[in-house]
This record gives C-alpha cells, sequence and structure tokens, in this order.
C-alpha cells in the first residue's frame, strides 16, 4: 500500500470515533429482538417466522437476505429480498434441484450455492428472474489467484452472475499488501469481462481492526463492488461494530454484506443502521414470519 503505518494508524483511529459516535447516538443500539430471544435454534429461518420484523428491515434498506428455510414459508412480498443458500458439503443434486425449484416458484432474488452446482442450477433457473451466485476460494481464502481468478471465470462462464470470494488472509496478516490487492483485482478483472459482481469477503473475526480497514481499501482499490464480513466459517461472524468500521472504511458507494452469527431482526436492523446494504444470515427466515414452529431444514 502506498499509505505509512502512520498514516494507516491514523485512519483506523479516526474512523473508530466515527463509529463509537454514531453508536453513542443509538445506530448501533440493542442485539437481542425485542422479547429477548436470541433465535439460537432459528437455522436460519428468519424470513419464514418473523415476517413483520423482516419487512421493518427491509424499509430500513437492506437489499437480501439469506435464508435456509424452507420456501413456502416466506411470505410472498418478501421473497424478492432473499438469497436461498445452500454451501454445506454434503448438499446432493437432489437439494440444488429442490432450492432452484423452490427459488423459482417463490421468486427468490438468487440462490448461493459452491460453484460445482452452478452449471446445473443456471440450467434449472434458466428463463427466470433467479441470479446463480458462487463462491471462490472458499471457505480458507488460501488458493493462489490464479487459482481464485480460473475458479471465478468458469463459475461465470457455467452461468453465475454474482461471485463471493474470500481474500488471502495469511498474506494480509502477513503485511503482504500488494499481493492481496492482485488477488482481488484477478478475480474482480474476471468478473467485470462478463458483468458479473465480486463481493469480497474478509473475514473479519480474524483480523484486527486496522487490518480489517486496510482490507477493506485494498478491495476498494481491486475495483470490488463489495466487501463482506464473513464465510460463517470462522470463529465469529459479523458485529455492528465490524459492519460500521467497514462502511466507513469504504466510503457510500460501495456494497457492504454482513453475514455470520446473524440470529434476530434486532441484529439485521442494527447491522442496517451500521451501514450493511446486504444481509446473510443462518436464522434468515425467523426474522420474517413471527411464526415459532419448527421447520425442517436444507
Amino acid at each position: 500500500m502506498t499509505e505509512t503505518s502512520s498514516q494507516r494508524d491514523d485512519l483506523v483511529e479516526a474512523i473508530t470515533r466515527q463509529v463509537l459516535a454514531a453508536f453513542a447516538s443509538g445506530a448501533g443500539a440493542g442485539a437481542q429482538g425485542a422479547d429477548g430471544d436470541p433465535c439460537a435454534s432459528c437455522l436460519g429461518a428468519c424470513a419464514a417466522r418473523c415476517a413483520t420484523k423482516v419487512r421493518d428491515v427491509v424499509a430500513g434498506g437492506a437489499s437480501r437476505v439469506d435464508y435456509h428455510g424452507r420456501a413456502a414459508d416466506v411470505p410472498a412480498d418478501l421473497a424478492h429480498y432473499i438469497d436461498h443458500t445452500l454451501l454445506r458439503p454434503d448438499a446432493s443434486a437432489a437439494d440444488i434441484d429442490r432450492l432452484c425449484a423452490e427459488a423459482a416458484e417463490y421468486r427468490f432474488a438468487a440462490v448461493c450455492i459452491n460453484p460445482t452446482w452452478v452449471r446445473r442450477a443456471a440450467h434449472n433457473l434458466r428463463g427466470t428472474d433467479v441470479v446463480v451466485a458462487s463462491v471462490i476460494g472458499f471457505p480458507f481464502g488460501a488458493a493462489t489467484s490464479e487459482v481464485k481468478a480460473l475458479e471465478a471465470r468458469r463459475a461465470i462462464r457455467d452461468g453465475a452472475g454474482e461471485i463471493d470470494m474470500v481474500i488471502n488472509i495469511g498474506a494480509l496478516k502477513s503485511g503482504m499488501f500488494d499481493a492481496v490487492r492482485e488477488d482481488i483485482a484477478r478475480v474482480s478483472d474476471a468478473c467485470r469481462e462478463a458483468g458479473a459482481l465480486n463481493k469480497v469477503i474478509i473475514e473479519a473475526a480474524l483480523l484486527t481492526d486496522e487490518e480489517k480497514v486496510i482490507a477493506c481499501q485494498l478491495a476498494r482499490q481491486a475495483k470490488a463492488d463489495m466487501v463482506k464480513t464473513s464465510t460463517g466459517y470462522a470463529s465469529g461472524g459479523a458485529t455492528v461494530f465490524d459492519v460500521a468500521l467497514m462502511r466507513e472504511a469504504v466510503g457510500p458507494k460501495m456494497g457492504v454484506k454482513a453475514a455470520g452469527g446473524i440470529r434476530t431482526a434486532q441484529d439485521v436492523q442494527d447491522m442496517i443502521a451500521a451501514g450493511a446494504t446486504r444481509i446473510g444470515a443462518s436464522a434468515g427466515v425467523r426474522i420474517v414470519t413471527g411464526e415459532k414452529g419448527a421447520h425442517g431444514q436444507h
């Protein structure tokens, strides 16, 4: 990077002051729902179980909510905000077919799947408005830049319209900023060639505040479209502080996606207040319906 260590320290300090000031004014208050229920057993069902609250979230500015539950439980007016997600390593072809059929029937915004299933999903969703999203270098980000770019181009060629790539976390923590910027840029180039979006997962739980700011700056310099907090595979997911820090670091034009550990409608509202423009939640459905019944998961 061109910035000196002192300049980076000053930037982190300035951004942190702005974030804390926003919290003091109430932007980040509250981490639980009004009933105090942490929704720990929701498992991605927010959109089906707390519909009224999710409508409030959408009104607050969310453009996407990840969802892992039963498609039939999502109210029709919320369906086009949902990314219907299945990234389990044991997902079968039948599971992917079912995911796509539900996304098409209920008119979800996208399906998010592993690269091996992109061609199948694109075929299943041909003629619909549902976008296919796929993950690159997932979940550890440790593949080489050449492999990530190739993986992205293959996923796009197979039919993906959105790419979620994981940065080289070890390189960032080693101070190899040029390498991280180049890693992101190669995938961004692959996405721009075909008009796809590149969303950069920084895995915030593994980074210091300074590293989070640097990662976001590198993603912006590498012409990514969005930064994302987490894969969901690390020790922690999104926090309101991280989202606010990332929003300040990238400015108003780039997207910020909060993902990982988001279990309640209040969590989602807090993330949006902090600057998130998309939400990825393992508890995504409960935010949407207010229903208490337990449902099977994909």
